[in-house]
This record gives C-alpha cells, structure tokens and sequence, in this order.
C-alpha cells in the first residue's frame, strides 16, 4: 500500500468517526509516530484524534500507558498482551476519546526472538463501551526492511481500525 492509500485510509476513519461525534487516540512502539503522523495528515483531523503516544521503552510503557510488570515480564513488549494494554492504557488517559489504536512490534533488522520474528507486530484496538472497555488483538508478520514493515503496520492498523469501530455500538 503507497502513501496515498495510508493517507486516505486515515481520512476515511477520521471522517466515520467524526461523522459520529467520536476521537480517537494511539499508543505506539515500533512505528514510532507513523500512525498519529498518518491520522494528522489530513487538515481538521483535531475534531477526531485526540492524542498519540510513542512509548519505546518498557519505562514508557509502563509509566505512560500503565503496562504492567508483570506483563512486560511474562509475556514481553512484543506481545498481544502489551498491545491490548497499550490500548487500553492510551484509553483510559484520553477521557474524549471512544477508540485506540496500538502496535508494538519487532521492524528489523535485529530484534528478533524465537517465537517472534523480525516483522512481527501486535496491534491493540480498543473500544469505550457502555460497559466498559472492550480490548481485542492481532499479530501479523510483515515483510520487508524495516520501513516496510512499518509502513505495513500502519496500513493494516488503519483497516482494522476501519472495520472494528464502524462496527461498534
């Protein structure tokens, strides 16, 4: 997927949510500001996304987004547990905000670990409910540099996003 089709993937979801009246916020590691780079793209993008988080570190994750320890140890940063508590992490600090969007992942060209290869990337997709918050993942390995898997993981972020929040009540 080229930049323009990020680009419009973005606005498309900017413009769903706003036509609803919701925000959203991101919590992210290995794409490192791409994603909130991608949903700021388009003028008047204030109205829908409230806020973005680069936490690269462990520390950040834990002190900005309240991953827990034991997560971090258990499980480790690159994890469809960290993701889902990234998201919900960014959440729950973003009180305007109904959704998250989260990724943390391996982009290369080191970094990998048996069972987690470079490429891998888990997003966390978060949803304020009524009854509270409603947290799901996803693990993908991407190809490529890593650019490429960046830049894959923020499309994949969005079309997810795209499909998950048009769907929640």
């Amino acid at each position: 997927m080229n930049t323009a089709e990020v680009i419009q993937l973005a606005r498309t979801l900017g413009e769903q949510l706003a036509g609803q009246g919701e925000m959203l916020s991101c919590a992210e590691s290995c794409t490192g500001g791409l994603l909130a780079a991608a949903l700021t793209e388009t003028p008047g993008s204030s109205r829908w996304f409230d806020r973005g988080v680069v936490s690269y570190s462990n520390e950040a994750k834990q002190t900005l987004l309240s991953v827990h320890d034991e997560t971090l140890e258990r499980y480790g940063a690159v994890s469809e547990e960290t993701a889902m508590e990234m998201a919900a992490g960014v959440l729950a600090g973003a009180p305007r905000s109904q959704f998250a969007i989260s990724t943390t992942g391996i982009a290369g060209p080191d970094g990998a670990t048996p069972g987690k290869p470079v490429g891998m990337v888990c997003f966390g997709f978060a949803t304020r409910t009524g009854q509270g918050l409603s947290v799901r993942a996803e693990t993908r390995v991407f190809p490529g540099d890593r650019q490429a898997v960046r830049a894959a993981a923020v499309a994949f972020a969005l079309s997810t996003a795209l499909e998950l929040f048009s769907t929640a009540d």
